[in-house]
């Protein structure tokens, strides 16, 4: 019984030395993030820029590619030469497999969760285990020397075994010999794929992922061999790429690069409108017309051509081909001197909407992300129309946009294209030059991007609609059920809310902090620094963190901290204004105001009862009760009084005298806390006499009481309303809370009857339909 008695109280000492330590912990959101960042080092400083002594491989590919257009396939032959740049010796290889994903035993289908419905469609039930046969078929894989190489394949990625290690500074060939077939994007997804026409039995091919690539090796992870399960998208080496892409003859092929060989795959009149358009730079020169794509969709050419691009300094590669394709191009030059080619290819079911706005869209893009960072690098840039989908790869992207059958389309679908351009050629500054981890942080581009599209599109259109990057147009996700939302901070394959997380969340925070925290000027510098140090380089999330704070001059670990690492939501409450008045301590000032206030206050319920109720009171019946203090009146100024007011203004200062006498308004502030994540307090303050005046208090406010904080605030006039943050800076989650009086934020509601209005025609249709009976009412 000793023994156990003993082991209580032991247990009992740890348990509150333990809780002791816990309550002790240090919880200001202020305290730095030294603990959660990587050291600083010799290859990644501590002013978040490449270290002196900063390393990266390097990976360089030549491959013959050819389009299997009967049976939807790729086959595939090709050299790796692999740089060691780093001051390791490497004993194998990793490659990744990323078709894979679609092979049959393939994790992403294992993992994926699914449950029967009382109503199920064929497509759901044919879904619920694969049945296309992906995956990358490999003939071989060969050494330089074409000696067989010892692989095993782990899923989405190859283990390449070297005969002898690669020893730093030194190179190695791998040779592999591939095919797969290529999956239907309209039916089974994917970011790669074709679409089928059945119009006209045709193919548009937008293939990517279509090879067997390096994995990247770097100082902070060594190999990133992380499985490609569908979410966390892509991280790869910087290298040199020549590619001989052969396809039916009919087809036109856009691809990562600049073409070697425009004689023998374009004709002489393509050639020459092309010429045109490198001069141009205004309006995209048509290089293929709607007639003539049209024309070739009618045949089918049994002969085949190769076209061969180059593409240098890039970290992957992606193509297109198909003969529905329509072209146009026009030149976009920069301050540099160079001048770089804004393409598009699109069939006609684009159009009118992609020949009028989409290689606009590029070279717009590829203006105000140059504006925001560094010039673009690369010679071109391309568009290629792909339904459902927004991707990228380096030079070349596929977006979403196809119009009605008559030509009409909706605003959100004209805004969307646009926006989906935007963002995707966008991604060749984010991650295809800045090249971050996608596989672990999606943030680090799509964030990064998205942001930088909010900038671009607010260029295109005043108020343009864009979807991400005001902070106001975060705070449902913010607010809501923090079960389902995870920190910026997660990898890409553990994200709750894929899109508000890795995409609209980072772009609103970096918005906060170029509109509100740094300011404008501030916070373009440092992103500029940040944006121009990593050029072609592999930044980790403590580089942009560290190089931001250490270009701006600005303490922001606190911002990091909350907004990137917490689910926390902004929530400021006004929860009390107290005005104030100076006593200036005279009394026929002074007791004249105060026996104002004491009319003006309201009585109590019993008192105006008992002034019926209660006929007279005793000392009324008795007036030998009374006495001095009955008739007394505390405010009635005596010559005492008087006298003592002389005495206390005769001692005070010049600088105390004009205080007293400047009769000014003091207002007490109270503010708390509610949602856990600090900011910057901004308030509106609207004057007596209808002006307003705007106060900005930096986020510090909060360092040494995170919870509640008090401010006072003088003005030479009296204040009829606060507002806590006017301009929806903040994405403050509860605006209930922030004015004073009170203002009861009203919402309106719709009656539901059952039908919409129009029977879902867009208002392109329905203005012609409207124009279409004015006539037929004018005509009568």
């Amino acid at each position: 019984m000793k023994h156990i008695f003993s082991l209580l109280v032991m247990m009992l000492l740890v348990s509150g030395n333990l809780m002791a330590q816990t309550e002790n912990i240090n919880k200001n959101p202020f305290r730095q993030l030294g603990t959660e960042l990587p050291t600083p080092n010799v290859y990644r400083n501590a002013a978040g820029m490449p270290g002196h002594q900063y390393w990266q491989q390097q990976a360089d590919y030549k491959m013959d590619i050819r389009l299997d257009d009967e049976n939807q396939r790729i086959y595939g032959e090709q050299t790796i030469t692999y740089h060691n740049n780093s001051p390791d010796k490497l004993f194998y290889l990793w490659v990744q497999l990323d078709q894979n994903m679609r092979a049959k035993d393939s994790d992403t289908y294992k993992i994926g969760t699914s449950k029967v419905n009382e109503r199920m469609s064929l497509r759901g039930l044919s879904r619920l285990e694969p049945s296309f046969d992906g995956g990358f078929k490999l003939d071989y894989v060969r050494h330089g020397d074409d000696s067989p190489a010892d692989y095993t394949v782990v899923k989405t990625m190859m283990r390449v075994e070297l005969d002898e290690p690669l020893e730093s500074g030194d190179q190695t060939e791998l040779k592999i010999k591939w095919w797969y077939n290529i999956n239907d994007r309209m039916k089974i997804g994917g970011r790669s794929g074709y679409e089928y026409f059945e119009e006209n039995d045709n193919y548009l091919y937008t293939i990517a992922q279509f090879y067997p690539r390096m994995a990247l090796y770097t100082d902070e992870d060594g190999w990133q061999n992380k499985q490609f399960l569908g979410s966390g998208e892509f991280t790869l080496t910087f290298g040199d790429y020549e590619v001989d892409i052969t396809v039916p003859a009919d087809h036109l092929v856009a691809a990562t690069g600049t073409l070697q060989n425009e004689g023998d795959v374009m004709t002489r009149e393509q050639r020459k409108r092309m010429e045109a358009a490198r001069k141009e730079r205004v309006q995209p020169v048509l290089i293929v017309t709607q007639e003539e794509a049209e024309e070739a969709e009618k045949g089918k050419s049994t002969k085949m051509k190769t076209w061969k691009f180059k593409a240098e300094n890039v970290r992957d590669f992606g193509w297109a081909s198909s003969r529905k394709f329509i072209w146009d191009a026009m030149g976009v030059a920069q301050d540099d001197g160079t001048v770089v080619m804004a393409m598009s290819m699109y069939p006609k079911e684009g159009n009118p909407l992609w020949e009028r706005f989409s290689t606009k869209a590029v070279a717009h893009t590829l203006k105000w992300y140059t504006h925001y960072t560094f010039n673009y690098p690369y010679p071109v840039a391309w568009s290629i129309n792909a339904a459902n989908i927004g991707m990228e790869y380096p030079m070349i992207c596929f977006n979403f946009g196809r119009t009605e059958e008559d030509g009409t389309y909706s605003e959100r679908t004209k805004y969307g294209m646009i926006g989906v351009i935007i963002h995707e050629v966008g991604h060749n500054y984010f991650p295809m030059i800045v090249n971050s981890d996608e596989r672990q942080w999606t943030w680090m581009d799509e964030g990064l991007n998205t942001f930088l599209q909010y900038l671009t599109e607010q260029q295109w259109e005043r108020d343009y609609p864009s979807r991400r990057g005001p902070a106001h147009k975060i705070v449902d996700y913010m607010k809501g059920d923090k079960k389902y939302i995870s920190p910026i901070m997660t990898n890409s394959e553990s994200i709750y809310q894929f899109g508000n997380n890795a995409y609209g969340k980072p772009a609103t925070g970096l918005n906060i902090l170029r509109e509100t925290i740094l300011g404008r000027e501030n916070f373009d510098y440092a992103f500029k620094q940040y944006s121009r140090q990593w050029m072609f380089k592999h930044p980790e999330p403590a580089d942009l963190f560290r190089l931001m704070e250490d270009a701006s001059g600005v303490d922001l670990d606190w911002f990091w901290r909350g907004w990137f690492f917490t689910t926390d939501n902004v929530d400021i409450a006004l929860t009390g204004v107290t005005p104030y008045r100076i006593n200036s301590q005279n009394p026929d000032v002074e007791n004249p105001l105060a026996k104002k206030q004491e009319v003006e206050e309201p009585r109590n319920i019993s008192s105006i009862r008992n002034e019926k109720e209660i006929a007279q009171t005793y000392d009324e019946q008795d007036r030998s009760l009374r006495d001095f203090y009955t008739e007394y009146d505390p405010l009635e100024a005596s010559i005492l009084d008087r006298e003592e007011y002389q005495k206390f203004e005769a001692g005070l200062s010049d600088e105390e005298r004009a205080v007293l006498n400047a009769n000014e308004f003091y207002y007490q502030l109270d503010f708390e806390n509610v949602g856990g994540l600090v900011m910057p307090i901004i308030l509106q303050f609207k004057m007596a006499d209808g002006t307003v005046e705007d106060r900005t208090i930096p986020a510090e406010i909060w360092k040494l009481n995170y919870k509640e904080v008090s401010k006072v605030f003088v003005f030479d006039q009296a204040v009829d309303e606060v507002v806590l943050d006017p301009y929806l800076e903040t994405a403050d989650t509860d605006r209930g809370n922030n004015y004073f009086p009170n203002r009861p934020e009203q919402s309106r509601f719709d009656l539901y009857q059952g039908r919409r209005r129009g029977g879902g025609e867009n208002p392109m249709q329905r203005n012609r339909r409207a124009q279409e009976r004015e006539s037929e009412g004018s005509e009568e």
